[in-house]
């Protein structure tokens, strides 16, 4: 419920590039359903010791690479398993762990963007089978719910893996940040793509505006040109892009403002936890 597999999608777009420096982007088709597989194999029967090389064959169109990209939004559980017992994604720590038996030859690295459980838990929720918002959390309190926690449990789970999170609310602005640190390129490299997620969430006139900007001010940094994304979506944002209903039972604008605040304090809880590499505007 985060970038909708923008990501992902860009990486592929640049694929060309990317194989070039040595790391492989496979399509998700080729992954997902095998690694979900594997991963249930493992829970009930255990690991087959040739578990890495099958999927590494069936991934990869040769064994070239040093860096392989893998996305996958259900590989924590499907959206009915995202939220219950006061926790985010229960079943996490243990899938990662695993997938760290699965390839252990290699360094795995776990890249996750975070969203406001206000806004986060309603739509995760109009993915489930649940009739109704109360079954989907099973009894939890909607303000119990912290993704430190879930950082925490998967760093203990995986003490070694290093961990990057971003929050879904400031991807426009750290999109090029986000996709460099995935594809472990310079700070400086260009690629196809850069401002794909800007042009969705601002209007067209605004979009013209900020290209002939940029094309006028060649050799801006990253923290520059996040003002610039800044200052032009203050003016140009497109409202009906980025605005959400939250039609919650017994939600009301106090309760909604109460959760981003936990959100917002949450973000320093993450900070703390050793190894995390959290990315902000």
């Amino acid at each position: 419920m985060t970038d909708d597999d923008r990501l992902v999608k860009c990486l592929g777009d640049n694929s060309a590039m990317l194989s070039d420096l040595g790391t492989a982007v496979p399509h998700p088709s080729t992954y997902r359903k095998l690694i979900r597989d594997t991963l249930q194999e493992a829970q009930h029967g255990g690991l087959s010791p040739d578990a890495r090389d099958v999927l590494l064959d069936s991934i990869l169109e040769d064994d070239t690479a040093d860096r392989i990209i893998l996305s996958n939004p259900g590989l924590f559980g499907t959206p009915k398993m995202a939220a219950s017992s006061g926790v985010f994604y229960g079943a996490a720590n243990l899938r990662l762990k695993t997938l760290g038996q699965i390839f252990h030859k290699d360094q795995l690295e776990l890249f996750i963007a975070i969203r406001n459980p206000a806004t986060f838990l309603p739509a995760i929720y109009r993915d489930t089978p649940f009739k109704t918002f109360a079954d989907f959390l099973r009894g939890s309190d909607p303000m119990a719910f912290r993704w430190s926690e879930l950082i925490g449990r998967i760093r203990t789970a995986c003490p070694d893996m290093p961990i990057t999170v971003w929050c879904n609310e400031d991807t426009p602005l750290i999109w090029a940040e986000v996709i460099r640190e995935l594809a472990a390129l310079e700070p400086t490299t260009r690629f196809e793509g850069e401002f794909a997620l800007l042009s969705e969430i601002m209007t067209a006139p605004g979009m013209k505006r900020f290209q002939t900007y940029l094309a006028s001010h060649p050799g801006m940094n990253e923290t520059q040109k996040r003002r610039v994304i800044a200052a032009f979506l203050d003016k140009f944002a497109d409202d009906d892009a980025i605005e959400e209903e939250l039609d919650v039972p017994g939600w009301t604008d106090e309760f909604i403002e109460h959760l981003s605040t936990i959100y917002d304090d949450d973000l320093a809880e993450i900070q703390r936890i050793p190894a995390v590499n959290l990315i902000t505007p």
